[in-house]
């Protein structure tokens, strides 16, 4: 082939700009990399070529990719992938570095090997080319190998061409000094841009590294929050895919690419981020008198000292009238077993498993006024302001402190990713993590929104939370609830403007409570639902688009 003329060169000089513009915005590497390979073909001729990739552990040259017009061969890419190419190790058996294969010699020199012919050559091993050819009814003649080297001179890969071909003629020639500048100029292209989407795709993975940092540190203080953490994202984007795939009016506009499952699997790792700051003693609160231990063990301890002071009376005043008392035996025997009967109900109360009456509560108020002495001979009341306070809570273990301290965290969570310079693709995880507490009637916290406020992936995730958080059977304070009991409390939530009623048809619909409950929930929860008796659900309701 004859050196080309300097309208020639302007066309390739073209042609690599376009390239080098084409790369930056390409994020398929796939596509990137066929790019590439094509792109060096049409500059030089080529009428086939094949790209290598350096393995992780930059002990091999994977085969990635060949193109070969006269085979009519297309292999990587856009086309399916060889499974049967075998890897090019750049070290020998004895360690040292392997110069037999062309392609090993290019990389570990990092050097471009320029052939005329192939078969006239003695340097290399061509075994392997010779074979090929065999089987194929071809011939491998000139050869243009150059490695890909990054800005740090770093190898990515190797580009390889094969028989140049020459626009006139059509017949194979050599490669030519301009062909091997151009080809190399390329490769070096092609190498950053590629350095460039490893540096991004490492990046993310140390960032959602960093977001998991977050969760084991969560998991550690509390391990049920953790298993929290974990199961709401698989969830939400559960629930989104369904969502993504639902034909109903609500929703027909509502598609994600990549890019948004991704930001939205990011917000429902990080939607409860805020609790790494909410105390222990009050996430891990599974008894009403619990802190940093359950305190029914102290109040248990002055029922006895109350058993004690009882019985003792009774024995200093029959030892002063030296006789036996029947109706004292009778008074004593009573007030012991009204000791025993408030103590139970008491250690009842702490656990709060059940919504407390006003009654009950009365009674606690009342048990509360009873006095004990201590070992100072100090009278006290049996229960404490603070005591009396917990064990009258009207449902659950939280007083309405510590609820707020609960609360606090989806504020913290907020404004510790409100603090981030979230880039473009990332930039709605605080408002769809930050609003999984919000209500569709606004009286949600901690913002107060309404349903049309919110992105459907904040409702989404909002769904996500409160499903998990009744199908957990991990947590301190409660049990597992049945399919059917957390649809049935789900539904009324629905119906009573708690949570988007059109996302809980979707819910319920395609199904996605039971792909959850087959992947997280203990087969015992798992029962037969009957889906005519969900409320809020119908299944006549059809709103195709």
């Amino acid at each position: 082939m004859s050196e080309l003329n300097h309208e020639q060169i302007a066309q390739r000089l073209q042609h690599l700009t376009e390239l080098s513009a084409a790369l930056n915005g390409l994020e398929d590497i796939d596509a990137l990399l066929e790019r590439i390979l094509q792109t060096a073909k049409n500059l030089t001729h080529a009428d086939g070529g094949t790209l290598y990739r350096l393995n992780k552990d930059k002990t091999h040259l994977e085969f990635d990719m060949a193109i070969n017009d006269t085979l009519k061969l297309h292999v990587g890419g856009s086309h399916p992938h060889a499974k049967d190419m075998r890897s090019i190790a750049l070290l020998d058996e004895h360690g040292n570095q392997n110069l037999h294969a062309v392609v090993a010699y290019a990389a570990n020199l990092k050097q471009s090997v320029r052939i005329a012919n192939v078969y006239e050559a003695d340097l290399f091993n061509f075994s392997e080319m010779r074979r090929f050819d065999e089987l194929n009814g071809y011939r491998c003649q000139s050869l243009l190998t150059v490695p890909m080297l990054n800005h740090e001179s770093e190898l990515i890969g190797v580009l390889q061409l094969i028989n140049a071909i020459d626009p006139q003629n059509k017949q194979i020639t050599a490669f030519t000094d301009t062909d091997q500048g151009f080809i190399e100029a390329l490769a070096s292209q092609a190498a950053i841009a590629l350095s460039n989407q490893e540096l991004i795709f490492q990046l993310e993975n140390l960032f959602e590294s960093l977001v998991n940092l977050i969760n084991i540190g969560i998991d550690e203080k509390s391990p049920n929050t953790g298993r929290h953490c974990q199961h709401v994202p698989e969830l939400t984007m559960m629930l989104a895919d369904a969502v993504h795939r639902s034909q109903i009016k609500p929703f027909q506009h509502f598609r994600m690419t990549e890019r948004d499952r991704r930001e939205l699997w990011m917000a429902g790792l990080l939607h409860d981020c805020g609790k790494i700051t909410t105390p222990v003693h009050v996430i891990e609160k599974s008894t009403k008198l619990e802190t940093i231990f359950d305190r029914i063990h102290l109040i248990d301890a002055r029922f006895e000292i109350l058993r004690r002071d009882v019985e003792i009376a009774y024995l200093k005043n029959g030892a002063q009238h030296d006789h036996n008392n029947t109706s004292s035996l009778a008074a004593m025997q009573a007030e012991l077993a009204q000791i025993e009967n408030d103590r139970a109900f008491l250690k009842h109360a702490n656990i709060g498993a059940e919504r407390m009456s006003d009654d009950d509560q009365q009674r606690v108020q009342k048990i509360a006024q009873r006095s004990w002495v201590d070992s100072h001979g100090m009278r006290h009341h049996l229960l404490n302001a603070e005591e009396t306070e917990n064990l009258t809570i009207k449902g659950g273990t939280l007083t309405a402190d510590e609820r707020k301290i609960i609360n606090n965290h989806i504020a913290v969570t907020i404004r510790m990713l409100e603090a981030l310079p979230w880039p473009k693709h990332l930039k709605n995880v605080p408002e769809y993590a930050g609003g999984h507490h919000e209500r569709m009637d606004g009286k949600g916290y901690p913002r107060g929104l309404r349903g049309d406020q919110m992105s459907v992936q904040a409702r989404i995730m909002a769904i996500a939370d409160i499903f998990e958080a009744l199908s957990a059977k991990d947590r301190p304070y409660k049990t597992g609830k049945t399919l059917t009991e957390s649809l049935d409390i789900l539904g009324k939530f629905a119906l009573n403007g708690h949570i988007d009623p059109d996302l809980f048809q979707v819910f319920v619909q395609e199904k996605v409570y039971l792909q959850y409950a087959q992947k997280f929930m203990d087969s015992a929860q798992i029962d037969n639902v009957d889906e005519t008796k969900i409320p809020g659900y119908s299944l006549t309701r059809s709103d195709p688009v």
